[in-house]
């Protein structure tokens, strides 16, 4: 895929599948802007686009506040003249708990940034991709195809995800705007060594679960986002791609 011609926007690209999708439409030859909540992280990202001999500067955007999501799409627009590849990216994981334990403020904080920050992003993204006729990925789950014990709020947002992509798929496929999801499994993500971390019988569970045997890597859940922005997937929309080793399958 020779991407030379593309603008790419990556929300959460401070690290994990965020970092490695920037780097990846960087070696396909994208210009791209690296977002992230996290300034620092956002310009150590377009670093590592520089140091592999790609395009980039980091934009620090909070994606839950609309007025900053504007300016990142807005300064994208104004620094490269267009956009043509969105990948929406940001997110957190919910405290383990219940749905009968879990509390007010988590449910709000894991909905507001991993669900409403979707919605907000599209709505500044999509009027700059149809001048384009470019495409958005937004980052689901394999939470967002099944359910999980202890993880409502999250399991809630992704799966809203979903709905929202095939909502926002239908509304723009006459523009000839594609908007997809990708949905990963267990990848290895500084938010799944977290969890890992504070329970480490989890790695084993992953790699029990998962039919390949292993979790999997970010650069393959980058890899498939970089193609279902590109024009080899040009009749490609509405969909919610699983990268899961056969996860889903079962």
């Amino acid at each position: 895929m020779n991407l030379s011609e593309h603008v790419a926007l990556v929300t959460g690209a401070g690290s994990g599948i965020g970092r490695a999708t920037a780097l990846a439409f960087a070696r396909h030859g994208a210009r791209v802007v690296a977002a992230d909540a996290n300034a620092a992280t956002a310009e150590q990202t377009a670093r590592a686009v520089h140091d592999a001999g790609g395009e980039a500067f980091g934009v620090r955007a909070d994606v839950t506040q609309e007025d900053e999501v504007r300016s990142m799409v807005d300064r994208a627009v104004a620094t490269y003249g267009r956009l043509d590849m969105c990948f929406n990216n940001a997110g957190v994981e919910q405290p383990r708990a219940t749905v009968t334990a879990l509390s007010d403020t988590d449910w709000r904080r894991t909905l507001d940034v991993n669900l409403r920050s979707m919605w907000l992003c599209l709505k500044h993204e999509l009027p700059a991709l149809a001048a384009t006729g470019g495409a958005v990925v937004n980052c689901s789950s394999i939470a967002g195809v099944v359910g999980a014990r202890g993880a409502p709020a999250y399991v809630a947002s992704k799966h809203g995800i979903v709905g929202l992509t095939r909502a926002a798929a239908l509304e723009h496929a006459a523009a000839g705007v594609r908007v997809n999801a990708v949905c990963p499994g267990y990848i290895r993500t500084p938010m799944n060594d977290r969890v890992i971390a504070r329970e480490p019988e989890t790695e084993r569970r992953y790699v029990t679960l998962t039919p390949m045997g292993r979790m999997g890597t970010a650069d393959e859940v980058a890899e498939a986002v970089v193609w279902l922005c590109s024009p080899a997937a040009s009749f490609v929309t509405g969909v919610a791609l699983s990268v899961d080793g056969g996860l889903a399958a079962q």
